[in-house]
């Protein structure tokens, strides 16, 4: 992998990591389109550190509180109905499911989850899901025609199964084109979360799975085409413009639609499917080149 390379992964990483689009389809089509070899699931995963160290940076104050009283409470009884304390469970309960996943289905995520036509399927199948939870949630927050304005819940009303549903949500974007963002929103939304809680929720409930991942394929960065410079790089530049990716993704999910990221999605994966039929693409594409 040339730096030229990794410092369009690295830009496509910080980009997409936190829209619900998919980070690892558009990394992994970015380098179809662009007739490189696939920079693979290790890459992906390392580079997610960056995205992630991105989100503790942003989120410090909430993610410091969570973590100082969810260990307190482990020696203090009242704190233990402590919302922070509570949520350290919660997002440790809501982390099984990918764990549990990542490691089982390995060999699939490293490769047939990378044919590009399921990322085309996975990109409009979960587009169409992210589209129907918007338009519940916004029917809910105006009342809708001749109905009075629903209240939506927020992070103080998590439950343990709503935690749990979360982490399987999350768990769902094992296969490229889900968007971990995307199906941990679609899933608060459905539930009946604000969009608000539902991204916050999402990010929070990230940190571990990402982190884990990252860190246990550190292992492979250095192996096939892909050396530990280029990777580092890479992860450098997906932290820095993620960092920016979150700042503005809060503000505008407060009072806009995710409906752009439903277009865009289904759009792109029709698209994906135009290409692999006409022969312009192979469901493959870069999987073996040099």
């Amino acid at each position: 992998m040339s730096w030229f390379e990794s410092f369009v992964l690295g830009l496509v990483q910080g980009l997409t990591e936190f829209l619900p689009i998919s980070s690892s389809a558009h990394l992994r089509l970015t380098a179809a389109f662009a007739g490189w070899q696939d920079p693979g699931a290790a890459f992906t995963a390392i580079t997610q550190i960056g995205t992630e160290a991105a989100v503790i940076i942003y989120f410090r104050k909430d993610i410091g509180r969570i973590i100082s009283t969810w260990s307190r409470s482990l020696f203090n009884r009242e704190l233990r109905h402590d919302h922070d304390a509570q949520m350290g469970w919660l997002v440790i309960v809501g982390s099984i499911p990918i764990g549990v996943l990542g490691i089982t289905l390995k060999d699939a995520i490293e490769g047939p989850f990378r044919d590009l036509r399921l990322i085309a399927t996975t990109l409009i199948v979960m587009g169409v899901v992210l589209g129907i939870a918007d338009r519940l949630a916004a029917r809910d927050e105006t009342g809708g025609r001749h109905r009075a304005i629903k209240q939506r819940k927020g992070l103080t009303d998590l439950s343990v199964k709503d935690g749990l549903l979360y982490g399987v949500c999350q768990a769902m974007a094992l296969i490229p084109g889900v968007s971990r963002s995307g199906a941990t929103i679609s899933g608060g939304l459905l539930m009946g979360y604000t969009r608000e809680s539902a991204a916050r929720y999402s990010f929070l409930l990230a940190i571990p799975a990402v982190l884990a991942s990252g860190v246990y394929e550190l292992k492979d960065a250095g192996q096939g085409h892909v050396s530990w410079g280029p990777t580092v790089f890479a992860t450098i530049i997906a932290f820095v413009v993620g960092y920016a990716v979150i700042a503005w993704f809060m503000k505008f999910i407060s009072n806009k639609s995710f409906m752009p990221f439903v277009i865009y999605r289904i759009l792109l994966g029709i698209a994906l499917f135009a290409l692999v039929a006409a022969g312009a693409l192979t469901p493959h594409a870069g999987e073996t080149a040099g």
